[in-house]
């Protein structure tokens, strides 16, 4: 089990990194890297790391104000939203549960008004905590797959749970990390996704190859569960090494539907997918998956991002031809994308998910990242706007077959998430007094909503977020973020964490910059690939926009991004180092000319580039931060983050970074990598490690840009 930071001896200074210089020519691109070595991750990288922990924890645990910080922090997250991911099965409700004093979720299921607890990871045996990467319930109820993984690494174990009982089975399926799991109906089987063990020596870029859909009965030995769909198994399915397979039955249906992933993004069952290929097959095939009659549905260049089935009639989200995509109909059995009905046609909104709630048709929009809803009648007819009671973002929306009904996780910056119900016959929507409001009282707070002019005309949405009556003097410490890959929004926007940042005068900012999902497909293809310069800009552009509205000055102004936020941030950084105070790189991947030969790289291939192409290569060359970091520059204060058991960015990518920046930089500015020794990508965290994480990140930026003590809001 990990627990709270302890105080940290001080520490003179970071350990330095040894310069090994390695040079390479692609395509005429003479490329130059110090830091190459670190990317073995031996002993050598772990001193170091090891170094640097003790380094930036001696920092960051002394800086003024961070008890105080840590202490408000936590008691502003300790009893926000207990409750997430519902899910219907039977007569029961499940869903998780993290209580006051909890460190991580448990699983809780309901039986009318008796709810008890059915798995608590916390519970499980280990030197590492556990976390409940995702569950999926039979659809009667009486069983749940599980996935569990250790110390935030996200690689799941595949467990089920026996719900009368509370047992937990003998399976112990590794290599389950993304929780693609459907049941049979009627039979204790199920179909998932399942990476296998890589053979010793296999490269770090080929581990996830070849990945495979199996068939599994509950009591029978893995070892004999016949596979579903895998490379070279279906000759009507081709697939590349780097592609995964995952199989969805969708509830109530007897078909099946097989989502082809060909990059990084997936979200399971079917909803916020990309460069997808889709296949159709009757359910029954499954008594022989050798010999399935798999039909084609869609193909990448379909553009399909989501799907719903209900009878035999298969509703699509597709930017085929809509540059913010429409929702098409087509025939499960004869699947002929050319000839698709279109049910709502492509508009100034991004149509983003279609569910069936009884005889209606209940479809997720977005307008500038903001969550619509619209009803239509399945016979046809004219869609109707759904009044959603927040102005905010869906987090979930989960509905069960034979059910008239939806409930739907609202949140907004400034309102904690609450559950409503919609009336699939009304179209009513109403509160379910399901999950208290946050004791974070934002009722002080407000949000600023803009559209930034980019350089080249383009309007992009940012939303800043500060306490009422800030004056605009220039003088404001402010954060901006951003995201802008994959085509994603961002789905919680609520933080209650972040009033200890307002209520000291803080300003956060959040940009909606191109490669991201604002706009739907059309916004994402503006910051992909060869545009990606764009996401960078726009970043820039915002901060500029900050500066000359007086919202805050350069030395008041810090850049925060997450994943592939490092993105925006670092190339920001490198390009415009004048230009802010701080900037935080959380978990990112700042050397992406080398993203594609570590394990989880290459499915980022289709967003990212790649070396093995000339154009691939120009494309890396925009986002590769690292590689654009110059001696002697006055760079800002720099905190970077980094986890060991980060199963999506390999921890020698911000370890370059942090390499790069300290022995370059002349301005005697810190530059920190903060090292979490049983934590991952973020998600797995425990709750003391996200409350030290922030109030590290808070206290690092009040400190470099002189954010006063401040008071509570009134």
């Amino acid at each position: 089990m990990t627990e709270p930071r302890q105080p940290v001896q001080p520490v003179s200074s970071p350990p330095v990194a040894r310069v090994s210089v390695v040079s390479e020519t692609l395509f005429g691109v003479t490329i130059t890297d110090p830091y190459r070595w670190m990317e073995d991750e031996d002993s050598e990288l772990h001193e170091w790391l090891a170094g640097q922990a003790r380094y930036s924890g001696s920092v960051l645990t002394g800086l003024p104000g961070r008890a105080g910080l840590l202490a408000r922090i936590r008691e502003l997250t300790a009893r926000t939203a207990p409750d997430s991911a519902f899910r219907f099965a039977g007569d029961r409700l499940f869903h998780l549960r993290q209580a006051p004093g909890a460190s991580v979720p448990v699983l809780v299921v309901r039986d009318g008004e008796t709810a008890r607890t059915l798995l608590d990871p916390a519970a499980l045996p280990g030197a590492e905590h556990a976390y409940l990467d995702w569950f999926v319930p039979s659809p009667d109820g009486r069983y749940v797959a599980c996935g569990v993984s250790r110390g935030g690494s996200e690689f799941s174990v595949l467990r089920v749970v026996q719900v009368d009982s509370g047992d937990l089975g003998e399976e112990a399926i590794a290599g389950t990390f993304h929780g693609a799991v459907s049941w049979v109906p009627g039979a204790d089987t199920i179909v998932y996704h399942r990476y296998l063990d890589p053979a010793p020596g296999t490269p770090p870029g080929e581990r996830r190859h070849d990945s495979r859909a199996c068939l599994h009965r509950l009591g029978t030995p893995v070892a004999d569960d016949p596979v579903v769909l895998a490379r070279g198994r279906s000759p009507r399915v081709p697939m590349a090494p780097v592609d995964r397979p995952f199989v969805f039955i969708p509830a109530g249906s007897d078909w099946m539907i097989a989502v082809i992933s060909h990059s990084a993004l997936i979200a399971p069952p079917g909803e916020q997918m990309s460069d997808c290929s889709l296949y159709a097959a009757p359910r029954a095939a499954l008594a022989d998956p050798g010999a399935c009659p798999w039909q084609r549905v869609a193909g990448p260049a379909d553009g399909v991002t989501a799907f719903a089935l209900h009878g035999t009639d298969l509703y699509l989200v597709t930017h085929r031809e809509a540059p913010r995509s429409s929702l098409v109909v087509v025939s499960v059995g004869e699947p002929d994308l050319g000839a698709a009905t279109v049910v709502v046609p492509g508009s100034e909104r991004a149509v983003v998910g279609v569910r069936v709630v009884g005889d209606h048709l209940l479809v997720h929009e977005r307008d500038a990242g903001m969550s619509r809803v619209a009803r239509l009648p399945l016979g046809g007819g004219a869609a109707q706007e759904v009044p959603l009671p927040v102005d905010g973002v869906i987090e979930e929306w989960v509905t069960g077959p034979g059910r008239a009904e939806a409930f739907i996780t609202l949140s907004s910056w400034t309102q904690s998430p609450q559950v409503y119900r919609y009336d699939g016959r009304t179209g009513a929507v109403t509160d379910t007094g399901w999950l208290p409001s946050s004791p974070a009282d934002f009722s002080g707070v407000e949000v600023t909503d803009l559209r930034v002019p980019a350089r080249d005309g383009t309007l992009v949405p940012l939303r800043v977020v500060h306490r009422r009556g800030l004056v605009l003097d220039g003088a404001n410490p402010a954060i901006l973020t951003g995201y802008g890959s994959y085509g994603l929004v961002v789905r919680q926007l609520f933080a209650p964490g972040m009033l200890a940042w307002y209520e000291r005068g803080g300003v956060c900012a959040f940009a909606g910059l191109r490669g991201g999902g604002e706009y739907g497909r059309e916004w994402h293809e503006a910051g992909r690939g060869p545009r990606k310069e764009n996401t960078i800009t726009d970043f820039i552009d915002c901060a500029e926009y900050l500066i000359e509205h007086r919202y805050t000055s350069p030395e008041r102004l810090a850049g925060d991004g997450t994943s592939a936020g490092g993105t925006p941030t670092g190339g920001a950084l490198v390009r415009r180092p004048g230009l802010w105070g701080a900037m935080v790189m959380r978990v990112a991947a700042p050397n992406t000319t080398r993203l594609e030969l570590s394990e989880n790289g290459p499915i980022n291939v289709p967003e990212d580039g790649s070396i093995a192409t000339e154009a691939g290569l120009r494309d890396l060359l925009i986002t590769d931060s690292y590689l654009r970091v110059r001696d002697g520059i006055r760079y800002p204060a720099v905190l970077l983050t980094a986890g060991l058991n980060d199963a999506r960015v390999a921890v020698w990518q911000p370890a370059k970074m942090a390499a790069r920046l300290q022995a370059a930089t002349s301005a005697g500015r810190p530059v920190l990598l903060r090292v979490e020794a049983h934590g991952g990508h973020g998600r797995g965290s425990t709750r003391a490690q996200r409350d030290e994480l922030l109030a590290d990140v808070l206290a690092f930026l009040s400190h470099e840009l002189e954010l006063g003590a401040g008071s509570p809001i009134r």
